[in-house]
């Protein structure tokens, strides 16, 4: 029943979109998702109503119809699948030689983009920013350097290298930039033969012409590698970038479907080595993040774009580098990073706080959640690692549940999931969870109920009289916004309503209303 009605409700959302793609879009999740999973279900079917049945047929005939409401399907399809994939242009090189710098001039990011430091080696995972030129849109990859005759391998090298060659791969143009101020090296020119073998357009850049002698590059050394006319710029002051994007934009097709403004924007927090990449990879679906044992091996926050849950929501999942003890952290590579993981915060609507259960809740974690509180974002508790408690020791999850709403009195509203990235043990809840937080984060209440709740709740307790026998008196309540939901509550003197009193008051809406999974902020008005 509960499938059922699910259904009629994504199919109402559905047909009041009078844009086509979205109706193909929708439509083919509807037939995928759902299709299999309830009209094969004979058995259940057979226990329906005549109207039912009749209701259920009609909406497999609407369906149908709607999946085939082009003029012409193949054209249709011919058209949605060429223009429906965002252009990407891949930003390429050895270490430091100002790709990050580049990115970030280009997406304009550079408040929150990739990290820039002067140390080789800071980005690690390929990241992905939105950015326009005119009348055209597009992803721009930042990647790690590369080194293909490099001999000396680490524990990140592989990983590193296979991150920057998948960024190669699904490039619509790359940018290979080299370094004016060093001569070209081995590991430029092997890059450079690489690079001619892809099917791509190749613009060679050279990076860090700061002033006029050098952006003449009269060294012909430059048109040896093989990839046309170098482009002389500087990507810390902008110079030469307009006739750098107008060559970029000309081996770019333009794109129908603008970027998504709704987009769900999901940060994933937690300490170092707590399995947050992992996470993210499991519900990418594919190995979208570095992983290893090592803490602080992702560094710059990482974008990724899926489709999922209840509902079908697009989101933007967020890898975030983890956070330590403001005491343990200096100046340099890791301050940006946990800044970027801030910044993160700030940007979501929905937080998967993520706790490595063998270690244990810290008081470092006890401070993520206060924050997360004060920030006013929809949360969920992720438990992770669950496999290696269980294996030792037989734990009851509500007891554990108890223990954590004890731990972080501030989430004590948030669902708390326990799971296992490495096994994928309970992972496919995680979406769904989100989906409820964020119908709570966006929920509208009507006065007249937010006004009987409270009206109830001062008959079981009265405001309390201060010293001089003044006593808080409420007179109505309204919900002034959403995300998240906030309430102002009009009395005729603030100070007189302590704060136990309006924990109680608090409480008694999350007990009238729900509002699980998200923060809820309550404004002590006088009234004048």
């Amino acid at each position: 029943k509960i499938e059922f009605n699910t259904l009629l409700f994504q199919i109402n959302s559905a047909t009041i979109k009078k844009n086509t793609y979205n109706k193909k879009y929708i439509c083919n999740s509807f037939l995928m998702n759902r299709k299999n999973k309830i009209y094969q279900k004979d058995q259940e079917f057979s226990n329906f109503s005549g109207k039912k049945k009749q209701i259920y047929r009609n909406v497999e005939k609407n369906l149908i119809k709607m999946n085939n409401s082009s003029n012409d399907t193949s054209n249709f399809e011919k058209n949605f699948n060429r223009t429906r994939r965002m252009p990407i242009v891949t930003i390429v090189g050895k270490g430091n030689v100002g790709k990050s710098t580049l990115v970030n001039r280009i997406a304009g990011t550079f408040d929150d983009g990739s990290i820039v430091h002067d140390m080789i080696g800071v980005t690690r995972d390929r990241t992905y920013k939105k950015a326009s030129w005119l009348d055209y849109e597009y992803l721009i990859t930042d990647t790690a350097g590369i080194l293909l005759g490099n001999t000396i391998k680490d524990e990140f090298s592989t990983l590193i290298m296979e991150q920057s060659l998948i960024a190669i791969q699904e490039a619509s143009v790359i940018v290979f930039v080299v370094d004016s101020k060093s001569d070209l090296t081995n590991e430029d020119i092997e890059l450079a033969e690489y690079l001619k073998s892809q099917k791509c357009p190749i613009i060679l850049v050279v990076n860090k012409c700061d002033n006029s002698e050098s952006l003449l590059l009269n060294n012909p050394v430059y048109w040896s590698l093989g990839l046309g006319e170098p482009i002389p710029i500087s990507a810390i002051h902008g110079i030469n970038s307009g006739e750098l994007m107008q060559k970029i934009v000309k081996n770019l097709p333009k794109v129908n479907v603008p970027f998504i403004d709704d987009t769900i924007n999901v940060a994933i927090i937690g300490r170092p080595n707590a399995g947050k990449s992992s996470i993210l990879n499991i519900l990418t679906g594919k190995t979208r993040s570095i992983v290893s044992e090592i803490p602080g091996t992702t560094r710059d926050s990482v974008d990724s774009f899926i489709s999922g849950g209840m509902n079908c929501n697009l989101y933007n999942l967020i890898d975030t580098a983890g956070i330590r003890r403001k005491k343990s952290v200096d100046y340099g590579t890791e301050f940006f990073m946990i800044n970027r993981s801030f910044k993160a915060i700030n940007k979501a609507d929905c937080i998967l706080f993520v706790i490595d259960t063998v270690a244990g809740i810290t008081e470092q974690d006890q401070k993520l959640s206060e924050r997360i509180n004060d920030q006013g974002k929809a949360c969920v508790i992720i438990m992770n690692k669950w496999d290696k408690i269980t294996q030792s020791v037989d734990f009851d999850q509500n007891e554990i549940k108890l223990l954590i709403n004890n731990s972080f009195p501030a989430l004590s509203w948030a669902e708390t999931l326990f799971v296992s990235a490495l096994e994928g043990t309970r992972c496919n809840k995680i979406l769904e969870s989100v989906d409820l937080a964020i119908t709570q984060y966006n929920r509208h209440i009507p006065t007249s109920i937010l006004n009987e709740i409270v009206q109830e709740a001062l008959s079981w307790r009265p405001p309390p009289t201060n010293g001089a026998n003044r006593q808080g008196k409420v007179y109505y309540c309204a919900q002034i916004s959403e995300r998240p939901p906030a309430i102002s509550i009009f009395v005729n003197d603030p100070d007189l309503f302590a704060e136990s009193y309006r924990k109680y008051i608090s409480s008694q809406l999350r007990i009238g209303l729900g509002f699980k999974g998200t923060a809820i902020r309550l404004f002590w008005t006088k009234r004048k």
